[in-house]
C-alpha cells in the first residue's frame, strides 16, 4: 500500500489532540458538542404483526436525559472512578446510561443479555460494580448479587429522569481516564478486564472514517450487540464521537426483520457479523438491494458469501480485523483514499494510526509507531499484560495471539488462533467458561470444550466429557448438560454436541491438547 496522504496523518493528529487532551470530557465529546437537533439514534421496535415502529433520538435529547440520570445516580452514591454495569439490549436507555455514567467520571461495564447470572455476576464483582442498570426481561439475572444495587428501565427509570434536575457540569477525566471496562472471553481462566480510556475514541472515530467510510449521507447500521466490542465501539461510541446516526433494533435477529430494516430505513452502510451475511445468503428471495458499503468483522467470510453480496446487496462485503484490546486495526478499507482491491482470504492493510507486522509468528502491533494504540494492560493482571508485549513496560510489539502472515504488498492474512477461543456467530467464547459450568455436574469428572467449523455460524461448540464410574452417557444426559450451560453461563454458548469419552488427551504436564480433539471425526 502506498504512503499515507498527508491529510490522513493530519487528521489523526487532530483527533488525538481532542480525544487525548488532559481535560478531555467524554460526555462533551460524545454528545454535547454536536448540534442538539441532529439525530443520534433511531430506535426500531417490531410489532406483533411484524411491522416496524421507529423513534428518532437527537443529541439534544440524549444530553438532557443523561444529565438528569447523572444527577439521580450521584444521589445513589455513584461518583468518579466507580463502576456501573449495564445489562440491556439495543435500546435508548442503554445509551443514556452510558452517558450519565461518563458525566460522573464513573466507568461503564457492558453486559451481554445472553449471559446467564453467573457470567454477569463474575463481571460485576470482578469490576467492583456498585450498581447495575438493566431492563425488565433481565432483572431476574441480577437479583441477589451481593453489594450491587439495581435500577430497572421502565417506570422507575423514567421517574428518575422526570424528577431529577440536569447535572450542571460533567467530570472531565482526561484522555487517560477510563470510560469503559469491557471483559474479554477467557481461554484458560476468567475473562480479563480491558479498561478503555477516553482517548480510545480517536481510534474508534478513525475506523468509522477509514474502515467503514461512513458519510453524512449514509443511513448507517451497525447491527452488532453493544454487549461486545464491535457493537459498543462502532454501534454506540464511534457513531456518537463522529456525530453519525446509528439504528438500534430492539429485537432478536431474523432474516425477515433484518431485510425489512434494510428496505424501509434505506440502509446504505451496513456493518454486521459474518453470521448475518451467511444467514441472508441462504434465502434466495433476498436480493435487489443497493448498499453503498458493507463490512464484516469477527471471522473471515467465505468466497460464496462475498459473491452473493455483490448480486443481492449491491456491493461486496469487506472483511476487517481487530480485538477487544484495540478495536479494529487491520481492514479492507472502504475509504476512497485507502481502498484497494480485495484479495480473497486477506484481512487487508493496517489502519492509519497503527503499524503492524508479524512477530513470533503472530499478528502484532508496533507500540512505538502506533499513535492510535490505546491498550495499556488488563485489570489487575500484570502477568497476563506482560505476556502480550515483547518489551518491558508495555513496549516493543503487542502480540495478538492470532497467527498470521504479511505479504510483500502489505496485506495481512489470518492463519490460525494461537489460543483456544471459539468464535461463534461473531461472539468470542472462552472454553474455560463453558468447562467451568459443565464440571459442576455430578456425572462429569473431566471436560474439554472446542470449536467445530459450522457453515452458518463459523464455529459451534462441542464438549468432550469424561463421566464418573458407572454413569452412562446418553441423549438425556447430553440435553441435561446443554441446559446446564444455557442457565449457568450463556444461552448462545451451549455445546451443540456432547461426546462422552474415556479420557482427554493431555500433555505430560496435564494440559489438555484441544487440537487433538478438534482433529477427531465429527
Amino acid at each position: 500500500m502506498s504512503e499515507l496522504p498527508a491529510a490522513i496523518s493530519t487528521q489523526i493528529d487532530d483527533w488525538l489532540a481532542v480525544y487525548d487532551a488532559p481535560d478531555a470530557d467524554a460526555a462533551y465529546l460524545l454528545v454535547d458538542r454536536h448540534p442538539a437537533d441532529r439525530v443520534a439514534f433511531t430506535q426500531i421496535e417490531v410489532g406483533a404483526d411484524g411491522e416496524l415502529a421507529t423513534t428518532d433520538i437527537t443529541f439534544g435529547q440524549l444530553a438532557d436525559q443523561s444529565r438528569r440520570l447523572a444527577t439521580a445516580l450521584a444521589a445513589r452514591g455513584i461518583g468518579r472512578g466507580d463502576t456501573v454495569g449495564v445489562l440491556m439490549g439495543k435500546r435508548v436507555e442503554l445509551v443514556v446510561s452510558l452517558l450519565a455514567i461518563a458525566r460522573l467520571g464513573a466507568i461503564y461495564i457492558p453486559l451481554f443479555t445472553a449471559f446467564a447470572s453467573p457470567a454477569i455476576e463474575m463481571r460485576l464483582t470482578g469490576g467492583a460494580a456498585k450498581l447495575v442498570i438493566t431492563e425488565p426481561s433481565q432483572v431476574d439475572k441480577v437479583k441477589g448479587i451481593e453489594g450491587v444495587d439495581q435500577l430497572v428501565a421502565g417506570p422507575e427509570f423514567d421517574a428518575l429522569l422526570a424528577d431529577s434536575s440536569p447535572l450542571e457540569e460533567s467530570v472531565a477525566v482526561g484522555g487517560d481516564g477510563t470510560l469503559v471496562l469491557l471483559f474479554t472471553s477467557g481461554t484458560t481462566g476468567n475473562p480479563k478486564g480491558v479498561p478503555v480510556p477516553v482517548r480510545a475514541l480517536a481510534a474508534f472515530h478513525a475506523y468509522m472514517q477509514f474502515g467503514l467510510d461512513v458519510s453524512d449521507d449514509d443511513v448507517y447500521w451497525n447491527a452488532a450487540d453493544p454487549g461486545w466490542a464491535y457493537g459498543l465501539y462502532y454501534g454506540v461510541l464511534g457513531p456518537m464521537a463522529a456525530g453519525q446516526r446509528n439504528l438500534l433494533l430492539h429485537a432478536g435477529f431474523s432474516p425477515a426483520t433484518f431485510v425489512k430494516v434494510l428496505g424501509e430505513l434505506g440502509v446504505s452502510n451496513l456493518a454486521a457479523a459474518p453470521t448475518v451475511y451467511r444467514s441472508l445468503s441462504n434465502d434466495p428471495a433476498i436480493t435487489g438491494f443497493s448498499l453503498r458499503r458493507a463490512s464484516s468483522a469477527g471471522e473471515p467470510l467465505t468466497p460464496d458469501v462475498v459473491s452473493w453480496a455483490v448480486e443481492a446487496l449491491g456491493c461486496e462485503v469487506r472483511d476487517h480485523y481487530g480485538q477487544t484490546e484495540h478495536g479494529m486495526f487491520i481492514n479492507n478499507h472502504w475509504n476512497d483514499a485507502l481502498r484497494e482491491p480485495v484479495v480473497p482470504g486477506s484481512m487487508g492493510f493496517a489502519m492509519p494510526g497503527f503499524t503492524c507486522g508479524i512477530e513470533r509468528g503472530e499478528i502484532a502491533i508496533d507500540t512505538s509507531a502506533s499513535p492510535l494504540l490505546w491498550f495499556t494492560g488488563y485489570l489487575d493482571a500484570p502477568d497476563k499484560t506482560a505476556a502480550r508485549f515483547t518489551g518491558p513496560d508495555r513496549t516493543g510489539w503487542y502480540l495478538t495471539a492470532d497467527a498470521g502472515r504479511r505479504e510483500d504488498d502489505g496485506r495481512f492474512y489470518f492463519t490460525a488462533r494461537d489460543d483456544d477461543v471459539i468464535i461463534m456467530a461473531g461472539y468470542r467464547i472462552g472454553p474455560f467458561d463453558v468447562e467451568s459450568v459443565l464440571i459442576t455436574h455430578p456425572s462429569v469428572v473431566d471436560v474439554a470444550v472446542v470449536g467445530r467449523p459450522d457453515q452458518l455460524r463459523g464455529e459451534v461448540l462441542e464438549a468432550f466429557c469424561v463421566l464418573a464410574p458407572g454413569v452412562v452417557g446418553d441423549d438425556a444426559l447430553e440435553n441435561e448438560l446443554q441446559v446446564l450451560v444455557k442457565e449457568g453461563f450463556a444461552a448462545h454458548a451451549y455445546p451443540r454436541t456432547v461426546h462422552f469419552v474415556d479420557e482427554l488427551p493431555k500433555t505430560p504436564s496435564g494440559k489438555i491438547q484441544r487440537f487433538k480433539l478438534r482433529e477427531t471425526t465429527p
